[in-house]
């Protein structure tokens, strides 16, 4: 059964004792960051503050924070399982005759279940406030001591696309401005970003929001995904639950969002309505520069009558959003595989803080074969703020970077396997040229061909015979080693 909310998900952290209750006063100003800092870099377990200093609502924390936690949170043994279900379903094809459609059908019923279904009420409504009420009434943490205030930093933003209306939903850190506003971090390349955008077009001069904090985590998880535009994010949660997520209609706008949720925000954003936001403590492990977002209006709240407030923290990885991070990885590879047939596996290490460096592996079929993975990696989605892409041989296992960096090393010629490309890069890049806007590195470090203009002999590398090995593995044992 598919967790009906966060307080199931926090259950099955707890059975597998994967949660730690904290009943000391800790405070959301930044004492709760260097709690949960700790405990991911030691690998420790997810956190529930029942005592939040000046809070009668519990903070949960680092529910993602491990790889065994998103096992539990996608209720599989292993992530690549539902890679394996994202294969099976892409490999679907009608059979011919009769029996073979009629055996499909129970496969095809299953897809159906995937959608979202409103409901008339739901847990997230048991209180409405449209008066009375502030963001100053939940523990919203100041995370990092140069931040520019305090973050909601695990919030799902619903918003339209007006020219469809199409739901999105996306995951855009939130600062608290005051009692009634907050900043609407959606950077230019967002799916929110383009809504706003193209309010204007449509002569708009106002777009609804609404904002869920706390729900079952393959919701949580499906904000963060890199899908497609228009590709309902409610719909893949419904996959990875396998179970149909019940959404109920706002109060004050006809968006929608998780019935179940803890927390919602229901507001609007006004064009041209811009204020500053930032700095603040990101996943790059620097202070993102301020700059100026759109300014998100609450007019109303609704909650559970005890809610739960989730929250994350971002900083020097690894962190929670490492191991969300490598899961995305996991689960998008047959996805990825689907228009590069080539690819065989991908890594992004967490000190590439997940666009700095993409590790590929190949089955090298034609000269000039990196060259063109590269390429067609940069023009896949989010996967185009890749800042560098090392492409090697299938037979490197690229989930150790050891290996990789010890092979590619020793592959390249530097002026004539390392290619620059200019082209839109990840808005936290503080480094490029321009906000936005930089040059991204690709570099082959397959083994090089003849056609390629490579005629010397390629090395063997050093290996020890089998024979030895064996020999060995019993005289090993002798010595007491």
């Amino acid at each position: 059964m598919a967790y009906t909310d966060l307080r199931a998900f926090i259950r099955a952290l707890e059975k597998h004792k994967e949660l730690k209750r904290v009943q000391v006063e800790v405070d959301p100003i930044l004492e709760i960051t260097e709690f949960a800092d700790r405990a991911v870099k030691q690998g420790g377990p997810a956190l529930l503050f029942e005592r939040p200093k000046g809070y009668g609502i519990p903070v949960l924390i680092n529910g993602f924070a491990g790889t065994r936690k998103m096992e539990i949170a996608l209720e599989t043994e292993s992530v690549e399982a539902v890679a394996g279900r994202i294969s099976e379903y892409l490999e679907m094809r009608m059979p011919q005759g009769l029996i073979g459609k009629l055996k499909m059908l129970p496969k095809l019923a299953e897809m159906g279940s995937f959608f979202p279904k409103v409901v008339s009420k739901g847990a997230c409504q048991e209180v409405v406030r449209r008066d009375r009420f502030s963001l100053l009434d939940y523990p919203v943490l100041q995370c990092w001591p140069q931040d520019g205030g305090r973050y909601i930093t695990l919030p799902l933003v619903f918003s339209r696309n007006p020219d469809t209306g199409k739901r999105n939903c996306g995951m855009y850190r939130m600062q608290v401005y005051d009692e009634r506003t907050a900043g609407m971090h959606w950077q230019t390349h967002k799916q929110g970003a383009e809504h706003y955008r193209r309010m204007a077009q449509h002569g708009q001069t106002r777009m609804d929001v609404a904002v869920a904090i706390g729900a079952d985590p393959a919701t949580m998880f499906s904000a963060i995904l890199p899908l497609p535009p228009d590709l309902d994010e409610m719909m893949i949660a419904g996959f990875l639950r396998g179970e149909a997520v019940e959404m109920v209609k706002c109060q004050t706008s006809d968006l929608e969002v998780p019935a179940n949720a803890e927390i919602v925000l229901e507001g609007y954003v006004e064009r041209g309505e811009l204020r500053t936001e930032g700095p603040f403590g990101d996943h790059t492990g620097y202070y993102s520069l301020a700059d100026e977002y759109p300014v998100f209006h609450v007019t109303c709240i609704t909650q559970r009558q005890e809610p739960v407030y989730a929250t994350t923290i971002v900083g020097p990885p690894p962190m929670e959003d490492f191991f969300m991070g490598k899961a995305i990885e996991r689960i998008f590879l047959p996805l990825m595989r689907l228009q590069l047939p080539e690819v065989r596996d991908i890594a992004m290490p967490a000190e590439g803080v997940f666009h700095n460096l993409v590790l590929v592996s190949i089955r090298k079929s034609y000269p000039g074969h990196a060259r063109k993975v590269m390429h067609a990696i940069w023009g896949l989605g989010q996967a185009m703020f890749s800042k560098c892409i090392v492409v090697v041989d299938e037979d490197v296992d690229v989930q150790n970077v050891g290996e990789v960096a010890w092979k590619a090393l020793n592959h390249i010629d530097p002026e004539r396997d390392i290619q620059f490309v200019l082209g839109p890069v990840d808005s936290l890049d503080h480094a490029s040229r321009l906000a936005n806007y930089g040059s991204k590195m690709g570099v082959d470090a397959t083994r090089k061909w003849p056609e390629e203009g490579f005629t010397r002999p390629w090395p063997e590398e050093i290996r020890m015979t089998p024979e030895v090995k064996q020999r060995v593995d019993e005289l090993w044992k002798k010595a007491g080693l």
